[in-house]
């Protein structure tokens, strides 16, 4: 569906939704982001053709290809996850609640905010900054031969994509608040 830039607009969740201020900059940065790491998932693609060809045509193996496959896969996998949240192409089941009136459906999607992603996030946040500030001040390195270096990097994804997530569910926050104002 397209949206109306003066009224909310539903989503896939058929939740219509405002936009608020600070919606348009949080989204605005997390699907950025998103659609800039589109580009990941070609490197990838071309990556793994290439590694193919070594391994098949010339015989040739290499563990850093192998580890950069995984880390490409990882960081694409983990950038997309609030971009899908903000686009709300995230599993959504419904059964009961698509039959409901919009206000409760509004109170429901308020209350998963507060009481799961939001806390969910920010723990996930919290709990992952020591773990890549140890793996970047350890200078982590691949346990494996002729593995790829500075680990810290990969692990500075998880930072950012729960980072990223934490401002999906704030701003979906907001304009669920603000629907809820416009209901009254």
């Amino acid at each position: 569906p397209s949206q109306v830039s003066d009224g909310p607009h539903a989503g896939p969740s058929g939740i219509p939704l405002p936009v608020t201020r600070l919606s348009k900059i949080l989204d605005g940065i997390v699907v950025w982001i998103g659609e800039a790491s589109a580009w990941i998932w070609t490197a990838l693609m071309l990556l793994i053709v290439y590694q193919v060809v070594q391994r098949y045509v010339f015989g040739l193996g290499s563990i850093k290809m192998e580890e950069m496959q995984w880390h490409l896969y990882g960081i694409g996998f983990m950038l997309a996850i609030p971009f899908a949240e903000v686009r709300e192409r995230h599993v959504r089941i419904d059964v009961l609640a698509e039959h409901w009136p919009i206000r409760r459906r509004l109170w429901i999607e308020a209350f998963g905010l507060l009481i799961f992603l939001l806390p969910f996030s920010l723990f996930a946040l919290v709990q992952a900054w020591p773990y890549m500030t140890h793996s970047f001040t350890a200078n982590e390195i691949s346990s494996a031969p002729d593995g790829l270096p500075y680990r810290g990097v990969l692990k500075a994804f998880i930072v950012v994509t729960f980072a990223l997530l934490t401002m999906a569910a704030i701003s979906r926050l907001s304009r669920v608040i603000a629907a809820l104002r416009m209901k009254n």
